[in-house]
Protein backbone atom coordinates (compact mmCIF):
# COMPACT_ATOMS: atom_id res chain seq x y z
CA UNK A 1 0.00 0.00 0.00
CA UNK A 2 1.41 3.62 -0.83
CA UNK A 3 1.87 6.17 1.89
CA UNK A 4 -1.01 8.66 1.36
CA UNK A 5 1.39 11.48 2.50
CA UNK A 6 3.61 10.70 -0.72
CA UNK A 7 -0.01 11.99 -2.83
CA UNK A 8 -0.38 14.99 -0.56
CA UNK A 9 3.01 15.69 -0.98
CA UNK A 10 2.96 15.67 -5.00
CA UNK A 11 -0.24 17.86 -4.39
CA UNK A 12 1.53 20.50 -2.74
CA UNK A 13 4.74 20.29 -5.37
CA UNK A 14 2.29 20.38 -8.45
CA UNK A 15 -0.69 22.41 -7.06
CA UNK A 16 0.71 25.19 -4.45
CA UNK A 17 4.67 24.78 -5.81
CA UNK A 18 4.73 24.67 -9.72
CA UNK A 19 1.20 25.59 -10.44
CA UNK A 20 0.84 23.43 -12.86
CA UNK A 21 -2.11 24.68 -15.90
CA UNK A 22 -3.55 22.85 -18.23
CA UNK A 23 -0.86 21.45 -21.21
CA UNK A 24 2.52 22.91 -19.43
CA UNK A 25 5.22 21.26 -19.80
CA UNK A 26 7.42 20.09 -16.43
CA UNK A 27 10.64 18.12 -15.98
CA UNK A 28 10.64 15.62 -12.96
CA UNK A 29 13.99 15.27 -12.13
CA UNK A 30 14.31 12.21 -9.65
CA UNK A 31 17.79 11.49 -7.98
CA UNK A 32 17.43 8.39 -5.88
CA UNK A 33 14.09 8.80 -5.35
CA UNK A 34 11.44 5.81 -4.91
CA UNK A 35 9.47 4.88 -7.95
CA UNK A 36 6.44 5.24 -5.44
CA UNK A 37 6.66 9.02 -5.28
CA UNK A 38 7.78 9.61 -9.04
CA UNK A 39 4.75 7.56 -10.04
CA UNK A 40 2.69 9.46 -7.48
CA UNK A 41 4.23 13.14 -9.01
CA UNK A 42 3.14 12.47 -12.96
CA UNK A 43 -0.33 11.03 -11.67
CA UNK A 44 -0.99 14.64 -9.91
CA UNK A 45 0.83 16.10 -13.19
CA UNK A 46 -1.30 14.42 -15.52
CA UNK A 47 -4.58 15.44 -13.11
CA UNK A 48 -4.11 19.02 -13.81
CA UNK A 49 -3.75 18.28 -17.51
CA UNK A 50 0.43 18.69 -17.50
CA UNK A 51 2.78 17.12 -19.28
CA UNK A 52 5.44 15.08 -17.05
CA UNK A 53 9.01 14.85 -18.81
CA UNK A 54 10.59 12.05 -16.06
CA UNK A 55 14.14 11.33 -16.06
CA UNK A 56 15.58 9.32 -12.84
CA UNK A 57 18.96 9.57 -12.26
CA UNK A 58 21.75 7.77 -9.24
CA UNK A 59 24.39 9.26 -7.82
CA UNK A 60 26.88 6.65 -7.83
CA UNK A 61 26.37 6.24 -11.45
CA UNK A 62 26.84 10.27 -11.60
CA UNK A 63 30.03 10.14 -9.55
CA UNK A 64 31.64 7.67 -12.01
CA UNK A 65 30.63 9.85 -14.73
CA UNK A 66 31.82 12.75 -13.35
CA UNK A 67 35.37 11.35 -12.50
CA UNK A 68 35.89 9.79 -15.89
CA UNK A 69 34.38 12.73 -18.47
CA UNK A 70 36.68 15.59 -19.79
CA UNK A 71 35.99 18.28 -20.21
CA UNK A 72 34.08 18.11 -23.66
CA UNK A 73 31.98 15.46 -22.28
CA UNK A 74 30.84 17.85 -19.28
CA UNK A 75 29.94 20.63 -22.46
CA UNK A 76 28.04 17.74 -24.35
CA UNK A 77 25.84 16.89 -21.72
CA UNK A 78 25.43 20.65 -21.18
CA UNK A 79 24.20 21.65 -24.67
CA UNK A 80 21.49 18.33 -24.23
CA UNK A 81 20.58 19.36 -21.13
CA UNK A 82 19.88 23.14 -22.22
CA UNK A 83 18.17 21.89 -24.88
CA UNK A 84 15.95 20.20 -22.74
CA UNK A 85 14.95 22.35 -20.01
CA UNK A 86 14.27 24.98 -23.04
CA UNK A 87 11.28 23.39 -23.75
CA UNK A 88 10.07 23.04 -19.81
CA UNK A 89 7.63 25.10 -18.07
CA UNK A 90 8.10 24.06 -15.17
CA UNK A 91 11.10 21.85 -13.33
CA UNK A 92 10.20 19.72 -10.28
CA UNK A 93 13.78 18.53 -8.71
CA UNK A 94 13.53 15.86 -6.07
CA UNK A 95 16.93 14.72 -4.47
CA UNK A 96 17.29 11.42 -2.39
CA UNK A 97 20.99 11.00 -1.70
CA UNK A 98 21.95 7.64 0.10
CA UNK A 99 25.23 9.01 1.05
CA UNK A 100 25.69 12.83 1.00
CA UNK A 101 29.20 12.62 0.53
CA UNK A 102 28.98 10.71 -2.97
CA UNK A 103 30.74 13.65 -4.63
CA UNK A 104 33.70 14.03 -2.09
CA UNK A 105 36.68 12.42 -4.42
CA UNK A 106 34.98 13.78 -7.52
CA UNK A 107 38.37 15.96 -8.20
CA UNK A 108 37.89 20.16 -7.71
CA UNK A 109 38.50 20.90 -11.32
CA UNK A 110 35.66 18.41 -12.66
CA UNK A 111 33.18 20.03 -10.07
CA UNK A 112 34.16 23.29 -11.85
CA UNK A 113 33.55 21.86 -15.55
CA UNK A 114 29.74 20.54 -13.56
CA UNK A 115 29.42 24.04 -12.35
CA UNK A 116 30.24 25.65 -16.01
CA UNK A 117 28.85 23.80 -18.31
CA UNK A 118 25.77 22.38 -16.63
CA UNK A 119 25.00 23.69 -13.55
CA UNK A 120 25.25 27.61 -14.29
CA UNK A 121 23.68 27.35 -17.94
CA UNK A 122 21.13 24.58 -17.23
CA UNK A 123 19.76 25.62 -14.01
CA UNK A 124 20.76 29.05 -12.81
CA UNK A 125 20.38 30.59 -16.53
CA UNK A 126 16.94 28.77 -17.97
CA UNK A 127 15.49 26.97 -14.86
CA UNK A 128 14.77 29.57 -12.64
CA UNK A 129 12.99 31.25 -15.30
CA UNK A 130 10.26 28.35 -15.10
CA UNK A 131 8.01 27.30 -12.30
CA UNK A 132 10.65 25.58 -10.27
CA UNK A 133 10.68 23.60 -7.08
CA UNK A 134 13.61 21.60 -5.12
CA UNK A 135 13.41 18.99 -2.52
CA UNK A 136 15.33 15.68 -0.57
CA UNK A 137 13.04 12.87 -0.74
CA UNK A 138 13.75 11.59 2.98
CA UNK A 139 15.08 8.00 3.31
CA UNK A 140 17.36 6.28 6.62
CA UNK A 141 20.76 8.57 5.81
CA UNK A 142 18.68 11.96 5.94
CA UNK A 143 17.35 10.77 9.07
CA UNK A 144 20.85 10.11 10.38
CA UNK A 145 21.95 13.17 9.48
CA UNK A 146 18.86 14.76 11.75
CA UNK A 147 19.93 12.30 14.25
CA UNK A 148 16.77 10.71 14.36
CA UNK A 149 14.62 7.17 13.78
CA UNK A 150 14.02 6.81 9.88
CA UNK A 151 10.00 6.94 11.50
CA UNK A 152 10.62 9.73 13.41
CA UNK A 153 12.06 11.59 10.96
CA UNK A 154 9.78 10.58 8.60
CA UNK A 155 6.78 11.85 10.87
CA UNK A 156 9.09 14.96 10.56
CA UNK A 157 9.64 15.46 7.14
CA UNK A 158 6.05 15.27 6.30
CA UNK A 159 4.95 18.07 9.22
CA UNK A 160 7.66 20.34 7.32
CA UNK A 161 7.34 19.93 3.65
CA UNK A 162 2.88 19.60 4.03
CA UNK A 163 2.78 22.40 6.45
CA UNK A 164 0.38 25.50 5.73
CA UNK A 165 2.16 27.26 3.43
CA UNK A 166 -0.52 30.04 2.62
CA UNK A 167 -0.73 30.96 5.89
CA UNK A 168 3.06 31.86 6.16
CA UNK A 169 2.83 33.46 2.77
CA UNK A 170 0.08 35.82 4.15
CA UNK A 171 2.37 36.40 7.28
CA UNK A 172 5.70 37.20 5.10
CA UNK A 173 4.59 40.26 3.20
CA UNK A 174 5.11 42.52 6.34
CA UNK A 175 8.53 41.28 6.40
CA UNK A 176 9.30 41.88 2.36
CA UNK A 177 7.80 45.46 3.15
CA UNK A 178 9.97 46.57 5.58
CA UNK A 179 13.09 44.95 3.93
CA UNK A 180 12.63 46.54 0.74
CA UNK A 181 12.51 49.94 2.74
CA UNK A 182 15.93 49.02 4.88
CA UNK A 183 19.18 50.83 3.66
CA UNK A 184 21.30 49.43 6.49
CA UNK A 185 21.72 46.00 7.87
CA UNK A 186 24.10 44.79 10.79
CA UNK A 187 24.24 41.79 12.49
CA UNK A 188 25.58 41.05 15.51
CA UNK A 189 26.73 37.54 17.65
CA UNK A 190 29.48 35.34 19.43
CA UNK A 191 32.85 37.22 16.94
CA UNK A 192 30.27 38.39 14.38
CA UNK A 193 29.91 41.91 13.75
CA UNK A 194 28.61 42.43 10.01
CA UNK A 195 27.54 45.62 8.04
CA UNK A 196 26.14 46.38 4.41
CA UNK A 197 23.35 47.72 2.70
CA UNK A 198 20.08 46.42 0.71
CA UNK A 199 18.95 49.48 -0.26
CA UNK A 200 17.20 49.48 -3.84
CA UNK A 201 17.03 45.41 -3.93
CA UNK A 202 13.85 43.53 -3.52
CA UNK A 203 13.13 41.32 -1.30
CA UNK A 204 11.80 37.48 -2.04
CA UNK A 205 9.68 35.78 0.67
CA UNK A 206 9.48 31.95 -0.41
CA UNK A 207 6.59 29.93 0.85
CA UNK A 208 6.92 26.72 -0.82
CA UNK A 209 6.53 27.96 -4.55
CA UNK A 210 10.58 27.54 -4.77
CA UNK A 211 12.08 24.78 -2.25
CA UNK A 212 10.28 22.41 -0.05
CA UNK A 213 10.65 22.32 3.20
CA UNK A 214 10.45 26.79 3.06
CA UNK A 215 10.36 29.88 4.83
CA UNK A 216 12.92 32.87 4.22
CA UNK A 217 12.76 36.31 2.88
CA UNK A 218 15.49 37.10 0.45
CA UNK A 219 17.40 40.04 -0.94
CA UNK A 220 21.12 40.71 -1.31
CA UNK A 221 23.59 42.89 -0.35
CA UNK A 222 24.43 46.08 -2.12
CA UNK A 223 27.70 44.52 -4.00
CA UNK A 224 30.89 46.28 -2.43
CA UNK A 225 29.24 47.62 0.91
CA UNK A 226 29.91 43.97 2.92
CA UNK A 227 32.42 45.11 5.84
CA UNK A 228 33.06 43.10 9.21
CA UNK A 229 33.32 39.36 10.55
CA UNK A 230 31.12 36.37 10.55
CA UNK A 231 31.94 33.22 12.28
CA UNK A 232 29.21 30.89 10.83
CA UNK A 233 27.74 28.29 13.74
CA UNK A 234 26.50 25.50 11.79
CA UNK A 235 28.38 22.61 9.73
CA UNK A 236 27.72 22.93 5.76
CA UNK A 237 28.12 20.55 2.89
CA UNK A 238 29.83 21.90 -0.77
CA UNK A 239 30.59 19.71 -3.56
CA UNK A 240 30.46 16.58 -0.83
CA UNK A 241 32.95 17.70 2.00
CA UNK A 242 31.43 18.97 5.19
CA UNK A 243 32.68 22.09 6.17
CA UNK A 244 32.29 23.90 10.02
CA UNK A 245 33.54 26.60 11.92
CA UNK A 246 34.01 28.42 8.99
CA UNK A 247 35.06 32.58 9.62
CA UNK A 248 35.16 34.99 7.06
CA UNK A 249 36.39 38.68 6.88
CA UNK A 250 34.65 40.96 4.50
CA UNK A 251 36.35 44.17 2.98
CA UNK A 252 34.66 46.89 0.98
CA UNK A 253 32.74 43.59 0.37
CA UNK A 254 35.26 40.87 -0.88
CA UNK A 255 35.92 37.81 1.15
CA UNK A 256 39.68 38.54 2.30
CA UNK A 257 40.28 35.70 5.05
CA UNK A 258 38.57 33.00 5.09
CA UNK A 259 38.92 29.72 7.64
CA UNK A 260 37.33 26.44 8.40
CA UNK A 261 37.72 23.84 10.84
CA UNK A 262 40.86 22.68 9.56
CA UNK A 263 43.88 23.38 7.45
CA UNK A 264 42.66 21.13 4.97
CA UNK A 265 39.45 22.60 5.24
CA UNK A 266 40.69 25.99 4.58
CA UNK A 267 42.77 25.31 1.95
CA UNK A 268 39.33 23.91 0.01
CA UNK A 269 37.20 26.49 0.83
CA UNK A 270 39.69 29.04 -0.86
CA UNK A 271 39.49 27.27 -3.51
CA UNK A 272 36.08 27.43 -3.43
CA UNK A 273 36.07 31.19 -3.01
CA UNK A 274 39.23 31.04 -6.41
CA UNK A 275 36.61 29.79 -8.53
CA UNK A 276 36.13 33.11 -9.93
CA UNK A 277 36.11 36.53 -8.46
CA UNK A 278 32.25 36.49 -7.86
CA UNK A 279 32.85 33.50 -5.62
CA UNK A 280 34.53 35.47 -3.03
CA UNK A 281 31.29 38.22 -2.69
CA UNK A 282 27.14 37.76 -2.00
CA UNK A 283 25.17 36.98 -3.55
CA UNK A 284 22.24 36.59 -1.06
CA UNK A 285 20.78 37.30 2.27
CA UNK A 286 18.24 36.10 3.67
CA UNK A 287 16.07 35.20 7.43
CA UNK A 288 14.72 31.94 7.49
CA UNK A 289 11.90 31.22 9.78
CA UNK A 290 10.26 27.71 9.44
CA UNK A 291 8.77 26.84 12.62
CA UNK A 292 9.22 22.97 12.47
CA UNK A 293 12.93 23.21 11.59
CA UNK A 294 15.35 24.15 14.91
CA UNK A 295 18.37 22.60 14.41
CA UNK A 296 20.62 21.73 11.54
CA UNK A 297 20.89 18.47 9.78
CA UNK A 298 23.41 18.93 7.13
CA UNK A 299 20.57 19.64 4.10
CA UNK A 300 20.73 23.06 2.85
CA UNK A 301 17.46 23.12 1.85
CA UNK A 302 16.02 22.42 5.62
CA UNK A 303 19.15 24.17 7.54
CA UNK A 304 18.54 27.98 5.66
CA UNK A 305 14.95 27.61 7.14
CA UNK A 306 16.47 27.00 10.45
CA UNK A 307 13.53 29.64 12.85
CA UNK A 308 15.37 31.95 14.26
CA UNK A 309 18.64 31.68 11.60
CA UNK A 310 19.33 33.58 8.78
CA UNK A 311 22.37 32.67 5.95
CA UNK A 312 24.93 34.74 3.90
CA UNK A 313 25.79 33.49 0.57
CA UNK A 314 29.28 33.74 -1.36
CA UNK A 315 28.31 33.63 -5.31
CA UNK A 316 25.83 34.29 -7.30
CA UNK A 317 23.09 36.17 -7.00
CA UNK A 318 19.38 35.29 -8.07
CA UNK A 319 17.78 37.17 -10.55
CA UNK A 320 14.39 38.32 -9.05
CA UNK A 321 17.15 39.65 -5.96
CA UNK A 322 20.57 40.84 -8.20
CA UNK A 323 22.99 42.84 -7.16
CA UNK A 324 25.24 42.36 -10.16
CA UNK A 325 27.69 39.43 -9.06
CA UNK A 326 28.26 35.97 -10.80
CA UNK A 327 29.72 33.24 -10.12
CA UNK A 328 30.15 29.92 -10.75
CA UNK A 329 29.35 28.77 -7.00
CA UNK A 330 25.96 29.77 -4.72
CA UNK A 331 26.85 28.11 -1.21
CA UNK A 332 24.65 29.26 1.71
CA UNK A 333 26.17 29.33 4.75
CA UNK A 334 23.72 30.10 8.62
CA UNK A 335 24.05 31.23 11.49
CA UNK A 336 21.69 30.05 14.20
CA UNK A 337 20.61 33.26 16.66
CA UNK A 338 18.77 31.43 18.95
CA UNK A 339 19.70 31.09 23.08
CA UNK A 340 21.13 27.48 22.52
CA UNK A 341 23.33 28.62 19.86
CA UNK A 342 24.61 31.84 21.32
CA UNK A 343 21.65 34.65 20.30
CA UNK A 344 22.35 37.27 18.35
CA UNK A 345 21.05 40.46 16.79
CA UNK A 346 19.80 41.74 13.47
CA UNK A 347 19.05 45.32 13.34
CA UNK A 348 17.54 47.37 9.75
CA UNK A 349 18.51 50.89 10.10
CA UNK A 350 17.71 52.23 13.46
CA UNK A 351 15.57 49.19 14.21
CA UNK A 352 15.80 46.01 16.00
CA UNK A 353 14.21 43.46 14.06
CA UNK A 354 14.89 40.06 15.74
CA UNK A 355 16.74 38.91 18.96
CA UNK A 356 18.06 35.72 19.50
CA UNK A 357 15.94 34.30 16.75
CA UNK A 358 12.49 35.83 17.60
CA UNK A 359 11.13 39.04 15.88
CA UNK A 360 10.75 41.68 18.16
CA UNK A 361 8.65 44.38 16.03
CA UNK A 362 4.27 43.54 16.47
CA UNK A 363 3.75 44.09 12.76
CA UNK A 364 5.93 41.00 12.24
CA UNK A 365 5.11 38.80 15.52
CA UNK A 366 2.46 36.67 12.97
CA UNK A 367 6.01 35.08 11.80
CA UNK A 368 7.75 33.40 14.92
CA UNK A 369 6.78 30.23 15.83
CA UNK A 370 3.96 29.50 17.71
CA UNK A 371 1.98 32.01 14.59
CA UNK A 372 3.11 29.51 12.35
CA UNK A 373 2.70 26.50 12.87
CA UNK A 374 -0.36 25.04 11.55
CA UNK A 375 -3.17 24.92 14.66
CA UNK A 376 -5.89 23.45 12.53
CA UNK A 377 -4.89 19.29 13.06
CA UNK A 378 -8.78 18.70 12.12
CA UNK A 379 -7.85 19.45 8.79
CA UNK A 380 -4.57 17.97 8.72
CA UNK A 381 -5.49 15.09 6.20
CA UNK A 382 -7.50 17.36 3.70
CA UNK A 383 -5.82 18.08 0.58
CA UNK A 384 -3.56 21.42 0.58
CA UNK A 385 -6.19 22.93 -2.02
CA UNK A 386 -9.15 22.47 0.67
CA UNK A 387 -6.38 23.65 3.62
CA UNK A 388 -6.13 27.02 1.23
CA UNK A 389 -9.48 27.52 1.09
CA UNK A 390 -10.34 26.82 5.10
CA UNK A 391 -7.58 29.12 6.09
CA UNK A 392 -8.42 31.77 4.02
CA UNK A 393 -11.98 31.69 5.53
CA UNK A 394 -10.02 31.39 9.22
CA UNK A 395 -7.24 34.48 8.30
CA UNK A 396 -10.27 36.34 6.82
CA UNK A 397 -12.02 35.77 10.26
CA UNK A 398 -9.36 37.15 12.53
CA UNK A 399 -9.34 40.44 10.97
CA UNK A 400 -12.61 41.00 11.57
CA UNK A 401 -12.01 40.48 14.88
Amino acid sequence: MTDPRLARLAEVLTSHSTRLQKGERVLIEAFDVPDAFVNELIAAAVERGAIPIVETKHNKVLRQMYRKYGEEAFRLLGEIEKYRMERMDAYIGVRGNDNICEMSDVPGIKMSYLQRHIFQPVHHDIRLKTKWVVLRYPNSSMAQQAGMSTETFEDFYFDVCTMDYDRMTIAMQALKERMEATDHVSLHGPETELRFSIKDIPAIPCGGEYNIPDGECFTAPVRHSVNGVIHFNTPTIYQGVTFSDIKLEFRNGKIIDATADSAAKSARLNEVFNTDEGARYVGEFSLGFNPFITRPMLDILFDEKIAGSFHFTPGNAYENADNGNRSQIHWDMVMIQTPEFGGGEVWFDSELIRKDGRFVPDYLHALNPENLKNDYSDEFSASPAKRRKSREKVLAEEILV
